[in-house]
């Protein structure tokens, strides 16, 4: 699988070019459009169980459908549902990376997209303590909330990042979870943040400039408030 993409950073479509009777797998909803001939198979991956593990504990969908490219080859267009950039990650037996909740479209054939736990941090930062673990051969493609940046973490090297910005991690590497401020809540309310992750390299860390959760936090405060709406009858008494 090749892929090529367009329209990035704020808006990215991630073209997939397939090999002929190459499959890709992609998760439920990111498909914009494919070539003529690629047939589609649409099923709970891995059966009903993983069906719903990734569904309920991961925030994908069911079904994953497999588009498999006739004998001339062919291609899939996918894009996440949020503004913002689609990265492919390049998975290896020895590299899996755990992929956060909501991030993942999807992957070339040779990598297997399982449920997995990723910390209390994830619980707490409102991500879901579940995603995803990529692992096996290929490539993996995730969405990211605005820009995407990558921190190669050299050995020893620590960096803290707020748990909604993280996109992917090296399984590899080594991590915490705690308060902001620690031992402190209150402090850490005031701060505006909650739990973070403290990373240590080596590995790789990959973030979103964009928060999700902050953003449906914002857009709820936003909303207007649900008031009962008055009938005619409840504005007669304007016209009198």
């Amino acid at each position: 699988m090749q892929v090529q993409l367009r329209h990035n950073p704020a808006f990215t479509v991630a073209r997939c070019v397939l090999a002929p009777g190459e499959p890709l797998r992609v998760e439920g909803g990111a498909m914009l459009a494919h070539s003529a001939g690629v047939r589609l198979e649409s099923k709970a991956q891995g059966g009903v169980m993983k069906g719903l593990s990734r569904s309920l504990l991961g925030g994908g969908s069911f079904f994953v459908t497999t588009y498999t490219a006739p004998e001339q080859g062919g291609w899939v267009d996918v894009a996440g549902m949020l503004p913002g950039d689609t990265v492919p990650i390049t998975i290896a037996p020895d590299r899996p990376f755990f992929l956060s909740r909501g991030g993942w479209i999807a992957n070339s054939y040779g990598v297997e997209i399982d449920t997995q736990w990723g910390g209390m941090a994830n619980l707490f930062g409102g991500e879901g303590g579940f995603g995803f673990r990529a692992s096996g051969q290929g490539e993996a493609l995730v969405s990211v909330y605005g820009a995407v940046d990558y921190i190669d973490l050299q050995p020893q090297e620590v960096v803290t990042i707020d748990t909604g910005h993280v996109v992917a991690y090296d399984l590899h590497i080594q991590f915490r979870m705690r308060r902001a401020v620690e031992g402190k809540s209150i402090q850490s309310m005031k701060s505006g943040e909650g739990w973070v992750f403290d990373f240590a390299g080596p590995g790789r860390v990959l973030l979103q400039s964009r928060n999700p959760e902050a953003f449906a936090h914002w857009v709820a405060q936003m909303a207007p408030s649900d008031t009962p709406r008055q009938g005619l009858g409840g504005m007669s008494g304007l016209f009198r």
